[in-house]
C-alpha cells in the first residue's frame, strides 16, 4: 500500500499516545437548557479534548463528521483556514520542534491531522463511520493518510457535494462549485447506510395511465448491460411486430420464461399503442423504503454556502456589516449524513465544530424523526466557542427573536420538452401540494429556477422563532491527571475521574454506566472485576483508608468469581498469596498510565 511521507511524519505517528489525560470541568454558567441531555460543547484545543473525552465515549460513537481546515492558505478571515493560528503553531513546535521552521503548509497540514484522526478512530463503533469535508487543496492526501490510519479497505466513498448555487464569476480558471466528503467506516464491512426517505418529487413519477388496481408504477427498462445467457429471445409486440432481441451490447434482464410470467400478471408495459419496446411495471406499493444514497449531492437537496451563510446569520441575528464565516455548512447537509449514517439513538461527534452546524442539525434531526441522538462538539478557539459557537445553539434551543418570512422547497421538476408536453399534470400535483400544506404555510410561490419550476411554501415569522428545546453542558479542560512529577494532582482528582481513567487505560473501553456510590469495584470486563482504592472509600477499615492492600482490606470489597486487578497505594501481601487468589496489583500512581 502506497504510503504518504512528509516533514515531521516521524514526530506524530505516535504522539497521540503521549497526549496526556486533562479532567473535564463543566461550567454551569455556560450550559444550557436541559444538563442531561447528554449534550456537550468542549471548549479547548481538540486534541487535548479528544484525549479527555476517550474515557467516556471510545467505541460509543456511531458517526463523525469534521469540517478541519482546508488549507487553502488564505488568512484573511474569521476562520483562519492554512493550519497557522498561534494554537497550531505552538503546538506544531513542541512536537515537531526545530524542523517546524522547514515545513510547508501541507507537511503542518498533515502533521496536525494525523494525531487527531487516529484519536478519532478510537471513538467509532465497529458499525461507526467518519464524514470529512475537504476540497481540492488536500483531498489527496487526506486519502492517503486515512488509508494508513483506517485501511484502505475501510474506504466507502467519496460524495460530491455541490457547494455553489451559481457561478463564480471572479475565479481566475474554473468556478470551483463542489467539495468533498470522504467517508471511511471503523469496519466497513459492518458498516451499512441507511436509505433515504423518498421525495415528493420522486413519488411524483409514479403514475397509472392504465389504471392498474395496484396503485401507480414507474417503467423500468427490460434491457441491461450485464451478460445474461438467457437474456437473448426475440418479443411479439400487442401491434403484431416483432422485436428479434435487445438492443447492441445489451441483454433482456429475465430470462423468456420469466418474461411470460410477468406478461400474465400485467407487470409489461407495452405503450399506450401497444407498439413500444416492452418495460417491466416497478409499483410504487412494493418498491423498498426509501433510495440508496448517491454519491453526488446537489445543493438543491442539501443546501449551498449561501444557504449556510444566510442561515447562519439569521439565527445569530447578524447586522449587515458583521463578518461572518466564510465557508459554515448548511445544516441540510449534516443532516443528511444523519439521515445516512445514524439511528435514532445515536451519539454524533463533531471535533472541528466551528459555527455549530453539526448540533443543530442533530437537533433539527431529532424533531424530524422523533429521536434522541446526542452530540459532542469541541471547538479550540476560546471566542469562537463562546461568542459563536454556543451563542448559535442557546438560541436554536431557546428561540430567537426573528422577523421575515421562510421559505421551503415543496415541488420542483426540470423543466424538459417531454415535461412541457405533461404539464398539466405537472400543475395538478403541484396543487395537490398546495391542498397538503395549506395549513402549515401562509402562502405558496411558484418560481421558474434554473431550468426548474419550483414550488415553496412560505410562512411568516413574525417576532420570535420557536427553540428546538434540549440543551448542553459546556465544557472545558481542566488540568492533567498527574502533575509535571507524574505525581496525582490528589486535591483536582476524584474517586470519579480516577476510576473512569483506570477502566480505560486498563481496558481501552469506558465504563459501562456511572461509578455509584463509589464503590471499590468499578466495573467487570470480560470476568475481570477491576478494583481502585483511592481516598479513603473504605475508612472505616483502617486508618489510612484502605488505600492499601490487606487481607481485611480484600475481605471487604465486593465479592468476584475470577481474576481480580487491584489498584491502591500500597499491598502488604505476598506475591505468592496473590497469585493464590488470582490478584494482580497495581501500585498508585505509579502503574496508571500518565498518558
Amino acid at each position: 500500500m502506497p504510503k504518504l511521507l512528509w516533514i515531521g511524519k516521524e514526530a506524530v505517528l505516535n504522539h497521540h499516545n503521549e497526549v496526556p489525560f486533562h479532567l473535564l470541568r463543566c461550567n454551569p454558567d455556560l450550559s444550557v437548557g436541559q444538563p442531561d441531555s447528554g449534550n456537550l460543547l468542549v471548549e479547548g484545543d481538540n486534541l487535548l479534548a479528544l484525549k479527555a473525552l476517550l474515557p467516556y465515549y471510545a467505541g460509543q460513537v456511531k458517526c463523525i463528521y469534521i469540517d478541519p481546515p482546508y488549507n487553502t492558505g488564505n488568512e484573511n478571515w474569521v476562520y483562519n483556514d492554512n493550519v497557522n493560528s498561534p494554537e497550531i503553531r505552538a503546538w506544531l513546535g513542541q512536537v515537531v520542534g526545530k524542523e517546524v521552521e522547514d515545513l510547508s503548509r501541507h507537511d503542518k497540514w498533515l502533521c496536525m491531522m494525523y494525531p487527531r484522526l487516529v484519536l478519532l478512530r478510537q471513538f467509532l463503533r465497529e458499525d461507526g463511520a467518519i464524514f470529512i469535508s475537504i476540497d481540492d487543496n488536500e483531498v489527496s492526501s487526506l486519502r492517503l493518510i486515512m488509508d494508513e490510519i483506517f485501511g484502505p479497505d475501510n474506504f466507502v466513498a467519496t460524495v460530491i457535494w455541490q457547494k455553489m448555487d451559481s457561478p463564480k464569476n471572479t475565479a481566475i480558471h474554473l468556478s470551483e462549485d463542489h467539495d468533498y466528503i470522504v467517508i471511511y467506516g471503523k469496519k466497513a464491512d459492518s458498516w451499512r447506510p441507511n436509505k433515504l426517505p423518498r421525495t415528493d418529487q420522486m413519488i411524483a413519477r409514479y403514475k397509472n395511465p392504465d389504471k392498474d388496481p395496484r396503485g401507480p408504477w414507474l417503467l423500468s427498462d427490460l434491457a441491461a448491460r450485464n451478460f445474461y445467457a438467457q437474456g437473448r429471445y426475440p418479443i411479439t409486440l400487442p401491434s403484431g411486430r416483432v422485436i428479434e432481441g435487445p438492443p447492441a451490447g445489451s441483454y433482456w434482464r429475465v430470462s423468456k420464461e420469466r418474461f411470460d410470467e410477468l406478461e400474465q400478471d400485467n407487470r409489461i408495459w407495452w405503450g399506450q399503442s401497444g407498439d413500444n419496446r416492452p418495460g417491466i411495471k416497478r409499483f410504487l406499493s412494493e418498491v423498498q423504503e426509501g433510495v440508496v444514497p448517491q454519491t453526488l449531492w446537489f445543493w438543491k437537496d442539501v443546501g449551498s454556502t449561501r444557504n449556510a451563510k444566510q442561515e447562519f446569520s439569521r439565527v445569530i441575528g447578524a447586522s449587515a456589516s458583521q463578518d461572518l464565516f466564510t465557508t459554515p455548512k448548511p445544516t441540510r447537509l449534516i443532516q443528511r449524513i444523519l439521515q445516512i449514517a445514524t439511528g435514532p439513538n445515536d451519539i454524533v461527534l463533531d471535533s472541528f465544530a466551528g459555527t455549530g452546524t453539526t448540533a443543530q442539525a442533530v437537533l433539527e434531526q431529532n424533531q424530524q424523526d422523533s429521536g434522541n441522538r446526542r452530540f459532542i462538539l469541541v471547538e479550540m478557539e476560546s471566542d469562537i466557542a463562546r461568542s459563536v459557537t454556543h451563542q448559535r445553539l442557546k438560541r436554536v434551543i431557546e428561540g430567537y427573536p426573528h422577523t421575515g418570512t421562510e421559505r421551503t422547497e415543496l415541488f420542483r421538476e426540470k423543466l424538459t420538452v417531454t415535461n412541457f408536453k405533461k404539464s398539466s399534470q405537472i400543475l395538478t400535483r403541484m396543487d395537490e401540494i398546495k391542498a397538503e400544506h395549506k395549513a402549515d404555510y401562509n402562502g405558496f410561490e411558484t418560481k421558474i429556477e434554473r431550468e426548474h419550476i419550483m414550488l415553496y411554501g412560505k410562512k411568516k415569522i413574525e417576532g420570535f422563532k420557536e427553540g428546538l428545546g434540549g440543551g448542553f453542558r459546556y465544557c472545558q479542560l481542566g488540568p492533567t491527571l498527574f502533575d509535571a512529577n507524574g505525581q496525582l494532582r490528589q486535591n483536582e482528582v476524584s474517586f470519579t475521574d480516577l476510576a473512569r481513567h483506570v477502566f480505560f487505560t486498563e481496558t481501552g473501553s469506558p465504563l459501562p454506566a456511572d461509578v455509584q456510590g463509589n464503590s471499590p469495584l468499578i466495573g467487570v470486563y470480560g470476568n475481570t472485576a477491576i478494583y481502585l482504592l483511592y481516598n479513603g472509600i473504605i475508612s472505616d477499615i483502617q486508618p489510612d483508608g484502605g488505600n492499601v492492600l490487606t487481607r481485611s482490606v480484600l475481605a471487604s470489597l465486593p465479592p468476584h468469581n475470577g481474576p481480580k486487578i487491584i489498584y491502591g497505594n500500597g499491598c502488604l501481601l505476598s506475591r505468592d498469596y496473590l497469585q493464590q487468589h488470582n490478584i494482580a496489583f497495581r501500585q498508585t500512581p505509579y502503574e496508571i498510565k500518565v498518558a
